[in-house]
């Protein structure tokens, strides 16, 4: 299967702080990605330089086309589709309208009335509560918009920042089987940073692990699962 991203010597940094230190890493066209580490590892770092948003060095190659150095909206617009941590759902605006400002850079409007019935299928809360201010949701229903704001651009490649955080298992687990559903039928890439190590190796195909900005491990989901540093340090057993 072709790479669709390929990222190659990546550094990133704040200010005068370096916190990648030249990782390389690619992502399948069609697979699930996870990017594992501690906290302060460099994971969501990682994924913000990926948009444009930090200040990087090294090469980024999305669909064979360099990407580093471009503006972030430059970058949304070749259908990268970023769910930040914390969410970020416009809380004074309705569900509906958070969906349709996920939709902003697109000129196919009837696919976008289709892909509103789309999101509604995968997450029917959100259809319940379309015209409800996003703040006054759920955590997960805010998880839930969030995802769903992200697809409505139809990118080809899905950047997930902690989606289980601060949800109930319960929930995390629904909305884990969802994004293998979205994965399987929507065609789309996902590039999963997520604390909860189990949770996300059964999900992914491939995993990286990153280690005070540095890859240090990388492999098949099944083939990391059995690593024994990974599985005292990371999954508990």
């Amino acid at each position: 299967m072709a790479a669709l991203l390929e990222v190659s010597r990546l550094q990133a940094n704040y200010g005068p702080t370096r916190v990648l230190h030249g990782i390389d890493f690619a992502l399948e066209d069609g697979s699930i990605t996870a990017l594992l580490g501690a906290n302060g590892a460099g994971k969501t770092t990682t994924l913000r330089a990926l948009c444009g948003m930090v200040q990087t060095a090294g090469e980024i190659r999305f669909g064979g086309t360099r990407i580093d150095g471009r503006a972030t909206e430059d970058i949304v617009r070749l259908g990268i589709a970023h769910v930040p941590d914390g969410r970020g759902t416009f809380a004074n605006f309705s569900v509906e309208e958070n969906l349709r400002l996920g939709a902003y850079v697109r000129k196919d409007k009837r696919a976008v009335e289709r892909d509103f019935e789309c999101m509604y299928s995968y997450f029917p809360r959100l259809k319940e509560r379309s015209h409800q201010q996003a703040g006054t949701l759920s955590g997960g229903e805010q998880q839930m918009l969030a995802i769903s704001r992200a697809l409505m651009l139809r990118p080809r490649l899905l950047l997930l920042d902690e989606p289980s955080f601060g949800l109930a298992p319960i929930i995390v687990r629904e909305i884990f089987e969802i994004m293998r559903a979205i994965n399987q039928h929507e065609k789309v890439s996902i590039l999963l940073v997520e604390q909860n190590a189990a949770m996300a190796l059964d999900l992914a195909d491939h995993a990286y692990l990153i280690e005070t900005g540095r890859v240090v491990l990388s492999g098949s989901a099944g083939k990391i699962k059995q690593n024994d540093a990974v599985r005292r340090s990371y999954l508990g057993y």
